[in-house]
């Protein structure tokens, strides 16, 4: 039912310089002074993954590792690189892996940009989210669109050649020419991938609050979905190819780690707050980064100890890794989720691969949901699998919800 070890490391650095108004993710602003001893903390939980190592990891090979956030280039291209070594140190890793940082493009230059491919970057992910300086005031972003402009060039000019874009769209009160604006001179700047997410408000967000009470507009979801479709047209007439619901690639350049994540294979996250998935078990790190760091350099359990009974992961736990909750994936949750994640991809769900997982026919367990999408002409099926329709992308949540009841 599930794969053993782990293909993807994922670093969590929930530092920023200052938080945008529509984020609820775990970082913080104002802490920039812990970073180094983060960094350090974070290379003393690899070497306690590598002591503890449940029976399950020691089939790990690593081929993609992703720092997001915050603001990861916040650490610093040596501190990069050190936790770069401490991971060959820990796992066996691919001669050549995806490495990926998130970036802020009002932090970023040509001589910081160098010292990241240096240290061992190889993929750079910039979060745009806009090209229009209104817009970008209004999402409390740290960056005017100029500086995004003068970050992509200088990645280009650093010598990084897979770069990614974030964009937003369906914001209050914004309008389809301003996002055919951004969308068209993003093409123009030819990054290898670019990422197009739908604006979620959510709860107790500055942004959310500002809608709540009247601020700002309601963002309109039909205007959202006629950016999207716009989106869809200008990406696919400038070469790039539609793969999952809001990523777009040149070919060859789909988001390796990602992928992996979508098929549903093992990754461990490290970090305050960070989520790893493996062995049928899903767990969180201890989330604020001060406790995070107090746990590991002294070994003491978190508060909330995770539940006994759980053989290799209540061993590591007692080793000293800062797992802070745990859930144990059942096999009805790990097919829901297979559906879910696999019908973001264009491939679908494929019928063989499936069946290989599950020993079960994907048409068996789930034919009543399948043929009533169909018949709703939201997802498409034949023998080799089913797809989301393209009337099924835009109300994917109604699609995916069908396989949870």
């Amino acid at each position: 039912m599930y794969e053993t070890g782990v293909n993807n490391l994922y670093f969590h650095v929930p530092f920023c310089r200052s938080k945008c108004l529509y984020c609820d993710f775990n970082s913080y602003a104002g802490m920039e002074q812990v970073i180094p001893r983060y960094a350090s903390t974070m290379e003393l939980e690899l070497k306690t993954w590598a002591i503890a190592r449940p029976w399950s990891l020691g089939r790990s090979h690593i081929s993609s590792i992703y720092f997001g956030g915050g603001t990861p280039v916040l650490l610093g291209a040596e501190r990069v690189r050190k936790l770069l070594e401490a991971t060959r140190a820990s796992f066996e890793v691919d001669a050549a892996p995806e490495v990926t940082v998130e970036a802020n493009p009002g932090l970023i230059d040509k001589e910081s940009l160098e010292g990241l491919l240096q240290a061992g970057i190889n993929r750079l992910s910039v979060g745009v989210q806009s090209l229009d300086d209104k817009e970008l005031r209004l999402l409390g972003r740290i960056h005017t669109a100029s500086e995004a402009r003068a970050a992509l060039g200088a990645a280009t000019s650093a010598g990084i050649s897979n770069i990614s874009i974030d964009l937003i769209y369906g914001l209050p009160g914004q309008r389809v020419e301003t996002w055919r604006n951004t969308l068209e001179e993003a093409i123009s700047l030819s990054p290898a991938h670019l990422s197009a997410y739908a604006l979620t408000l959510e709860e107790g967000t500055p942004l959310a609050e500002a809608v709540r009470s009247g601020l700002l507009p309601e963002p309109d979801p039909d205007t959202a979905a006629d950016m999207y479709l716009m989106a869809e047209e200008l990406l696919s007439s400038a070469g790039y190819e539609h793969y999952e619901i809001s990523n777009w690639a040149r070919p060859g350049r789909e988001c390796r780690h990602n992928l992996d994540c979508w098929h549903g294979r093992p990754y461990l996250g490290l970090g305050a707050g960070a989520h790893s998935y493996v062995a049928s078990y899903r767990f969180s790190n201890i989330r604020l980064p001060l406790e995070y760091m107090e746990y590991l350099e002294s070994g003491r359990r978190p508060q909330r100890m995770i539940a006994p009974g759980l053989g290799p992961w209540g061993d590591a736990a007692r080793e000293g890794l800062p797992i802070d909750t745990m859930e144990h994936i059942t096999e009805r949750t790990a097919m829901a989720e297979t559906m879910m994640l696999s019908l973001r991809l264009s491939e679908g769900v494929l019928a063989d691969d499936f069946a290989r997982r599950f020993g079960r026919p994907v048409y068996e367990v789930y034919g009543k949901e399948i043929e009533d999408l169909i018949r709703l002409g939201l997802v498409s099926g034949d023998g080799q699998g089913i797809r989301l329709t393209p009337r099924g992308r835009l109300l994917g949540n109604q699609v995916f919800c069908r396989f949870f009841t």
